[in-house]
């Protein structure tokens, strides 16, 4: 087999190159990669057809089916899982522009100068297709009709309320009611009962199908096809009737659920990076606001998006950092940065008039924008380090980033105005991204190429003699596995027993505060005026209401919150992946993989045949795989136990939300009030919050015990298998030699560029 050139030097440090040589550079470590992936595919299709070619389908044994099903599996599955990152900001912030910015394609997702322009939720990934591609997914018949029910029970009013209702926070609620309503049915749709929006015929041809497929060759193309479903709609629009087919298309925003873009393979994006750009709050309907909530709960990455106006003045963005905190603790995520937008927007007069620093010399905006730009990072740094340092180990990675701010200007970067593109900082960005891709390609890669080995090392090396498998039966191996997962699971359990002071604690404390909590979010200092259509919404969606207008509200969050405020420190110390202690859980797996390795090999060494130790490879690599996908299992699985909280709170306080929502008539917030206040100081006297406790004690058994089986299961099945007697094979297996060899070589080459 021919192999790819191998470049010297592209793995030195680069700090010295210029900028463009640093691209290319850069674009070159990604094609080596891509390359290695490309050699190894060919080679396992080679083993495959090889295996398969070999074998009688009519007499394959159960251990060789097995084999083959390996191989099968692995030359098809991808060596790198989807890298998403998620653009996480309010409306206006500035998210299209800066993506669009990011692919250089300045109007490829809608944008706007003076208002927000995306509505639904947008994720856009590169692949090897030559067209761009959008996919619009839409709710289901039954999932709209659940959020038509609601929402002409949110407005529908008495004459009493009519009487007590005021303009205030409610106007927010009842705008975006009233133009999902009006954009479908039209005028005076609001007006209308449920039974008669049911039968009414919609002012737009809802498709049949739950996805509308766009395509285009151009990238303007597909824009210009796509813009209509995904910009936002004014309430003018929505009373207007829609006269062409552009204009009806507008109009299915409601019914939305997300909308999945593919653009063709660019140097802009490595492929498998995935953008997903999150609006700020979720959205009041429920299947929306889940998908909401999963979309920033798989990130690997969070970018919280905020614009240099409301930064160091607003909160908003302190919100969504609370949320991408919350997100890096219990989900996928490995690494957040806070990402200033508009940094260009500056009036050089008043901020000549503002700046403290007078005595060092602006004289033009360029200088100014730098200045400012190097201010607002220092500010927001240390304000991320204080709030990450509160639940995170002081050694944690994300603590000792240099870079957690970026100030950016996708205005700039097209113009090259007042600052060069690279002071834009969107270049930056791009070798942001570029860096994660590396260092988890080259990870993952490295995992993929290892399971290659090990499992062409199993066809290599598939049968033994009888005295082999009576020295492995006379070695105790199984016995001394099975030991040592009992030690692990005892290690486990006083891991997981750390959490039971801070547990305690936090039902102390959520005791003490819950009527803090309940105060803070329902109930209004000016009144209960203006707040009772978002006091049903609350209730409507058993205690968490989100809308694209509204600052979200989780009452269910809330009252655990103490509990998190309490558990937080220890859960991270224990999930933490890098530099893990012995109150960590990594480090008691890696101490059980370890001693399991060490009994391998001392078992291998002393077989009575020399030729059955290159079976000792095979043992430590599928001993690291089995390993390294267990705790990408618990990666996964972490978020069912801290989600548990708030979501046992929630199944406890469910029928009271129910009898609430169905408040109407005179004083209806106050009496909606009144049952939920009643009912959860009832229920935290009855043990919500111990029962709270006892459900994340609970998951964290249920992971306990996946963690033991699956490690017994997986490791007992790979000493079966490598322990077959040759005579329970009926098949002769092929001579895969060259494709080990080809296999070990570059697995070898990815071994010295992680070094280097």
């Amino acid at each position: 087999m021919s192999h790819p050139a191998r470049k010297r030097g592209v793995w030195t440090s680069i700090d010295h190159i210029a900028p463009q040589e640093q691209e290319f550079l850069k674009t070159v470590s990604m094609k080596n990669y891509e390359n290695m992936e490309s050699r190894i595919r060919k080679v396992l299709n080679i083993a495959y057809k090889k295996l398969t070619n070999s074998l009688s389908q009519d007499t394959i044994s159960d251990k060789t089916k097995y084999l083959k099903n390996r191989l099968l599996a692995l030359k098809e599955k991808s060596s790198l899982d989807p890298i998403y990152i998620g653009l996480f900001g309010s409306t206006g912030a500035g998210k299209s522009s800066l993506f669009n910015a990011i692919i250089d394609k300045q109007f490829f997702l809608p944008v706007s100068g003076n208002q927000a322009c995306t509505s639904c939720m947008v994720q856009v990934n590169s692949s090897r297709s030559k067209n761009y591609e959008a996919k619009i997914h839409l709710l289901s018949s039954q999932e709209w009709k659940e959020e038509l029910k609601n929402l002409v029970a949110l407005l529908r009013k008495s004459r009493e309320e009519e009487e007590e209702e005021e303009e205030g926070e409610d106007e927010d609620v009842v705008s975006e009611a009233v133009q999902k309503l009006q954009a479908l049915y039209g005028r005076d749709a609001e007006k209308r009962s449920y039974e008669d929006l049911l039968r009414a015929k919609p002012l737009v041809n809802i498709p049949s199908s739950k996805c509308i497929r766009l395509q285009a060759a151009q990238a303007k193309e597909l824009s210009d096809k796509l813009d209509p479903y995904v910009r936002c709609q004014s309430d003018k629009d929505e009373e207007e009737p829609a006269l062409d087919e552009e204009k009806g298309k507008m109009r299915l925003w409601p019914l939305i659920k997300y909308v999945e873009v593919t653009i063709p393979k660019s140097n802009m994006i490595p492929e498998c990076v995935v953008f997903m750009d999150i609006p700020g709050t979720g959205d009041y309907n429920s299947q929306r606001d889940e998908m909401w909530k999963e979309s920033i709960n798989k990130c690997s990455v969070i970018w919280v998006i905020a614009d240099i106006e409301r930064v160091l003045g607003g909160k908003v963005h302190e919100v969504l950092l609370t949320e991408s905190i919350k997100a890096y603790q219990g989900g996928m995520c490995s690494d957040i940065a806070l990402v200033v937008t508009k940094s260009d927007k500056l009036d050089l007069k008043e901020y000549l008039r503002e700046r403290k620093e007078k005595h060092k010399p602006v004289e033009n905006k360029h200088d100014a924008i730098l200045e400012r730009n190097a201010t607002v990072k220092g500010k927001k740094i240390k304000g991320m380090k204080t709030k990450l340092g509160r639940i995170l180990p002081s050694d944690s990675e994300i603590l000792n980033k240099a870079d957690l701010v970026y100030t950016v200007s996708a205005k700039e970067y097209w113009r090259k105005k007042h600052i060069t593109k690279e002071e834009s900082e969107i270049p930056k960005l791009r070798e942001y991204i570029r860096n994660i891709y590396l260092k988890e390609k080259k990870k993952l890669l490295v995992d993929y190429v290892t399971e290659a080995l090990s499992i062409v090392l199993l066809a290599e090396n598939f049968n033994c003699t009888r005295d082999m498998v009576d020295h492995y039966e006379r070695s105790g191996l199984e016995g001394f596995v099975g030991d040592k997962i009992k030690a692990l699971e005892k290690e486990i359990e006083k891991c997981f027993a750390q959490l039971e002071q801070p547990l305690d604690n936090g039902v102390k404390q959520a005791k003490s505060s819950y009527q803090i909590a309940f105060t803070r979010l329902l109930i209004r200092e000016t009144g209960y005026q203006g707040f009772h259509k978002t006091l049903k919404a609350v209730c409507q969606k058993n205690g968490v209401y989100a809308s694209r207008v509204f600052a979200r509200i989780d009452l269910n969050g809330a009252l655990a919150q103490p509990m998190y405020d309490k558990i937080d420190p220890t859960f991270a110390n224990i999930f933490r992946i890098q530099k893990g202690t012995r109150a960590s859980l990594k480090p008691c797996l890696d101490i059980f993989k370890d001693s399991v390795q060490e009994k391998i090999s001392e078992v291998v060494k002393k077989s009575p045949v020399t030729s059955d130790r290159c079976k000792l490879n095979f043992f430590i690599e599928e001993t690291n795989i089995i390993l390294r996908t267990t705790e990408r299992e618990i990666l996964k699985k972490k978020m069912a136990v801290y989600q548990s909280l708030p979501l046992s709170i929630q199944s406890d306080l469910k029928p009271y939300y129910e009898e609430a929502a169905k408040i109407q008539g005179p004083r209806s917030c106050q009496r909606m009030q009144n049952i939920l206040r009643e009912n959860i100081d009832k229920k935290a006297k009855d043990g919500m919050f111990e029962k709270a406790k006892e459900k994340l004690k609970m998951q964290l058994q249920e992971l306990k015990d996946y963690v033991v089986t699956k490690l017994q299961t997986d490791i007992s099945t790979m000493l079966k298998l490598a322990l077959s007697h040759r005579e329970e094979l009926t098949e002769r297996l092929p001579d895969l030699q060259e494709e080990y060899q080809e296999i070990e070589e570059i697995y070898k080459a990815l071994q010295r560029k992680r070094r280097s």
